[in-house]
Protein backbone atom coordinates (compact mmCIF):
# COMPACT_ATOMS: atom_id res chain seq x y z
CA UNK A 1 0.00 0.00 0.00
CA UNK A 2 1.17 3.57 -0.62
CA UNK A 3 1.92 5.76 2.37
CA UNK A 4 -1.02 7.98 1.41
CA UNK A 5 -3.56 5.18 1.68
CA UNK A 6 -2.02 2.81 4.26
CA UNK A 7 -3.72 2.76 7.67
CA UNK A 8 -1.82 3.95 10.72
CA UNK A 9 0.45 1.61 12.67
CA UNK A 10 -2.20 1.20 15.38
CA UNK A 11 -4.91 0.32 12.87
CA UNK A 12 -2.61 -2.19 11.17
CA UNK A 13 -1.96 -3.89 14.52
CA UNK A 14 -5.68 -3.99 15.32
CA UNK A 15 -6.32 -5.47 11.87
CA UNK A 16 -3.72 -8.21 12.37
CA UNK A 17 -5.11 -9.02 15.83
CA UNK A 18 -8.68 -9.30 14.59
CA UNK A 19 -10.39 -12.73 14.69
CA UNK A 20 -11.86 -11.73 11.31
CA UNK A 21 -8.42 -12.06 9.69
CA UNK A 22 -9.01 -14.84 7.13
CA UNK A 23 -6.22 -17.20 8.19
CA UNK A 24 -8.23 -19.93 9.92
CA UNK A 25 -7.15 -19.37 13.53
CA UNK A 26 -10.72 -19.97 14.72
CA UNK A 27 -10.51 -23.63 13.63
CA UNK A 28 -7.71 -24.54 16.09
CA UNK A 29 -7.86 -24.96 19.86
CA UNK A 30 -4.13 -25.77 20.28
CA UNK A 31 -4.73 -28.71 22.57
CA UNK A 32 -7.53 -27.10 24.59
CA UNK A 33 -10.22 -29.38 23.18
CA UNK A 34 -8.19 -32.45 24.14
CA UNK A 35 -7.63 -31.00 27.61
CA UNK A 36 -11.39 -30.67 27.97
CA UNK A 37 -11.92 -34.25 26.76
CA UNK A 38 -9.51 -35.54 29.44
CA UNK A 39 -11.05 -33.47 32.25
CA UNK A 40 -8.12 -31.07 32.68
CA UNK A 41 -10.32 -28.12 31.70
CA UNK A 42 -13.96 -28.11 32.76
CA UNK A 43 -15.04 -24.61 33.82
CA UNK A 44 -14.13 -20.92 33.61
CA UNK A 45 -11.41 -21.10 36.26
CA UNK A 46 -9.63 -24.10 34.75
CA UNK A 47 -9.94 -22.69 31.22
CA UNK A 48 -8.47 -19.37 32.32
CA UNK A 49 -5.62 -21.12 34.13
CA UNK A 50 -4.92 -23.30 31.07
CA UNK A 51 -4.74 -20.40 28.61
CA UNK A 52 -2.62 -18.22 30.92
CA UNK A 53 -0.18 -21.11 31.40
CA UNK A 54 -0.02 -21.58 27.65
CA UNK A 55 0.64 -17.86 27.18
CA UNK A 56 3.63 -17.91 29.52
CA UNK A 57 4.99 -21.42 28.95
CA UNK A 58 4.69 -21.80 25.17
CA UNK A 59 3.79 -18.50 23.53
CA UNK A 60 6.13 -16.07 25.27
CA UNK A 61 9.06 -18.49 25.45
CA UNK A 62 8.57 -19.77 21.91
CA UNK A 63 6.56 -18.15 19.13
CA UNK A 64 6.53 -14.64 20.61
CA UNK A 65 10.28 -14.80 21.14
CA UNK A 66 10.63 -15.79 17.48
CA UNK A 67 8.47 -12.82 16.47
CA UNK A 68 10.65 -10.45 18.51
CA UNK A 69 13.71 -11.62 16.56
CA UNK A 70 12.07 -12.10 13.15
CA UNK A 71 10.50 -8.64 12.88
CA UNK A 72 13.87 -6.81 12.73
CA UNK A 73 15.23 -9.59 10.49
CA UNK A 74 12.44 -8.89 7.98
CA UNK A 75 13.08 -5.17 8.22
CA UNK A 76 16.79 -5.63 7.49
CA UNK A 77 16.32 -8.37 4.88
CA UNK A 78 18.40 -10.90 6.84
CA UNK A 79 17.33 -14.06 5.00
CA UNK A 80 19.80 -16.34 6.78
CA UNK A 81 18.41 -15.27 10.16
CA UNK A 82 14.85 -15.76 8.93
CA UNK A 83 15.64 -19.26 7.69
CA UNK A 84 17.21 -20.21 11.02
CA UNK A 85 14.18 -18.95 12.95
CA UNK A 86 11.77 -20.67 10.56
CA UNK A 87 13.66 -23.95 10.89
CA UNK A 88 13.46 -23.67 14.68
CA UNK A 89 9.70 -23.20 14.55
CA UNK A 90 9.25 -26.27 12.32
CA UNK A 91 11.46 -28.35 14.62
CA UNK A 92 9.32 -27.46 17.64
CA UNK A 93 6.05 -28.69 16.09
CA UNK A 94 5.87 -32.09 17.77
CA UNK A 95 2.67 -33.45 16.22
CA UNK A 96 1.01 -33.54 12.81
CA UNK A 97 -1.71 -31.17 14.03
CA UNK A 98 0.78 -28.58 15.24
CA UNK A 99 2.68 -28.73 11.97
CA UNK A 100 -0.55 -28.49 9.97
CA UNK A 101 -1.59 -25.38 11.88
CA UNK A 102 1.65 -23.44 11.45
CA UNK A 103 1.91 -24.32 7.75
CA UNK A 104 -1.74 -23.62 6.90
CA UNK A 105 -1.96 -20.34 8.83
CA UNK A 106 1.39 -19.24 7.41
CA UNK A 107 0.21 -19.84 3.83
CA UNK A 108 -3.11 -18.11 4.47
CA UNK A 109 -1.45 -15.05 5.98
CA UNK A 110 0.92 -14.80 3.02
CA UNK A 111 -2.06 -15.02 0.66
CA UNK A 112 -3.66 -12.16 2.60
CA UNK A 113 -0.50 -10.05 2.32
CA UNK A 114 -0.21 -10.84 -1.39
CA UNK A 115 -3.87 -9.98 -2.01
CA UNK A 116 -3.47 -6.58 -0.34
CA UNK A 117 -0.11 -6.00 -2.05
CA UNK A 118 1.55 -5.20 1.27
CA UNK A 119 4.69 -7.36 1.06
CA UNK A 120 7.36 -6.79 -1.59
CA UNK A 121 8.06 -9.37 -4.28
CA UNK A 122 11.45 -10.11 -2.72
CA UNK A 123 9.81 -10.81 0.64
CA UNK A 124 7.23 -13.12 -0.93
CA UNK A 125 9.96 -14.98 -2.82
CA UNK A 126 11.84 -15.44 0.47
CA UNK A 127 8.66 -16.82 2.04
CA UNK A 128 8.17 -19.27 -0.80
CA UNK A 129 11.68 -20.59 -0.40
CA UNK A 130 11.46 -21.26 3.35
CA UNK A 131 8.44 -22.37 3.26
CA UNK A 132 7.15 -19.96 5.85
CA UNK A 133 5.60 -20.94 9.16
CA UNK A 134 2.88 -18.84 10.80
CA UNK A 135 5.23 -17.01 13.22
CA UNK A 136 7.49 -15.97 10.33
CA UNK A 137 4.52 -14.85 8.20
CA UNK A 138 3.08 -12.91 11.14
CA UNK A 139 6.49 -11.34 11.77
CA UNK A 140 6.53 -10.16 8.16
CA UNK A 141 3.05 -8.64 8.50
CA UNK A 142 4.00 -6.94 11.78
CA UNK A 143 7.26 -5.66 10.32
CA UNK A 144 5.26 -3.66 7.77
CA UNK A 145 3.36 -1.79 10.47
CA UNK A 146 5.09 1.38 11.73
CA UNK A 147 4.86 0.37 15.38
CA UNK A 148 7.30 -0.57 18.17
CA UNK A 149 8.08 -4.27 18.56
CA UNK A 150 6.52 -4.49 22.03
CA UNK A 151 3.22 -3.15 20.69
CA UNK A 152 3.39 -5.56 17.75
CA UNK A 153 3.84 -8.48 20.15
CA UNK A 154 0.97 -7.28 22.33
CA UNK A 155 -1.33 -7.15 19.30
CA UNK A 156 -0.30 -10.65 18.23
CA UNK A 157 -0.75 -12.02 21.76
CA UNK A 158 -4.20 -10.48 22.14
CA UNK A 159 -5.31 -11.94 18.80
CA UNK A 160 -4.11 -15.35 20.00
CA UNK A 161 -5.92 -14.84 23.34
CA UNK A 162 -9.18 -14.02 21.56
CA UNK A 163 -8.99 -17.20 19.47
CA UNK A 164 -8.24 -19.33 22.53
CA UNK A 165 -11.05 -17.72 24.49
CA UNK A 166 -13.51 -18.35 21.67
CA UNK A 167 -12.36 -21.98 21.58
CA UNK A 168 -13.09 -22.25 25.31
CA UNK A 169 -16.54 -20.69 24.89
CA UNK A 170 -17.45 -23.31 22.29
CA UNK A 171 -15.84 -26.40 23.77
CA UNK A 172 -16.21 -26.16 27.58
CA UNK A 173 -18.79 -24.52 26.96
CA UNK A 174 -18.80 -21.08 28.62
CA UNK A 175 -20.93 -17.94 28.34
CA UNK A 176 -19.94 -14.61 26.85
CA UNK A 177 -19.47 -12.98 30.27
CA UNK A 178 -17.04 -15.72 31.26
CA UNK A 179 -15.17 -15.11 28.02
CA UNK A 180 -14.82 -11.41 28.80
CA UNK A 181 -13.48 -12.20 32.27
CA UNK A 182 -10.94 -14.55 30.67
CA UNK A 183 -9.82 -11.85 28.27
CA UNK A 184 -9.51 -9.35 31.12
CA UNK A 185 -7.15 -11.73 32.94
CA UNK A 186 -5.18 -12.38 29.77
CA UNK A 187 -4.90 -8.65 29.01
CA UNK A 188 -3.19 -8.21 32.39
CA UNK A 189 -0.80 -11.08 31.69
CA UNK A 190 0.14 -10.19 28.11
CA UNK A 191 2.53 -7.28 28.89
CA UNK A 192 4.54 -9.58 31.19
CA UNK A 193 4.65 -12.28 28.50
CA UNK A 194 5.81 -9.70 25.93
CA UNK A 195 8.67 -8.53 28.14
CA UNK A 196 9.75 -12.14 28.62
CA UNK A 197 9.75 -12.71 24.87
CA UNK A 198 11.78 -9.59 24.19
CA UNK A 199 14.53 -10.65 26.60
CA UNK A 200 15.04 -14.20 25.35
CA UNK A 201 18.11 -15.08 23.31
CA UNK A 202 18.45 -18.05 20.94
CA UNK A 203 19.90 -20.08 23.82
CA UNK A 204 16.98 -19.22 26.13
CA UNK A 205 14.15 -19.64 23.63
CA UNK A 206 12.33 -22.94 24.13
CA UNK A 207 9.23 -24.97 23.31
CA UNK A 208 9.19 -27.51 26.13
CA UNK A 209 5.55 -28.44 26.78
CA UNK A 210 5.33 -32.26 26.87
CA UNK A 211 1.73 -32.45 28.13
CA UNK A 212 0.58 -30.17 25.31
CA UNK A 213 2.31 -32.43 22.78
CA UNK A 214 0.68 -35.53 24.32
CA UNK A 215 -2.77 -33.94 24.25
CA UNK A 216 -2.23 -32.82 20.66
CA UNK A 217 -1.31 -36.36 19.64
CA UNK A 218 -4.37 -37.75 21.43
CA UNK A 219 -6.59 -35.17 19.74
CA UNK A 220 -5.65 -36.57 16.33
CA UNK A 221 -7.70 -39.71 17.13
CA UNK A 222 -10.26 -38.13 19.46
CA UNK A 223 -13.69 -39.56 18.65
CA UNK A 224 -15.67 -36.31 18.74
CA UNK A 225 -14.11 -32.92 18.04
CA UNK A 226 -14.92 -29.54 16.51
CA UNK A 227 -11.41 -28.13 16.14
CA UNK A 228 -8.45 -29.13 13.97
CA UNK A 229 -6.06 -29.15 16.93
Amino acid sequence: MSTETAPSGLLQLIWLASPALPIGGFSYSEGLEAAIEHGLVHDEASATHWVIDQLHLTQSRGDMAVLAQAIPAWQSGDTLRLKALNDWVMATRETAEMRLQTEQMGRSLLDWLRNLQQASEAQLVCCAQLPTTYPLAMALALSLAPAPIDQALQAHAFGWAENMTQAALKAVPLGQSAGQRMLARLAREIPVAVQTALLLSDEDRQAFSPMLAILSARHETQYSRIFRS
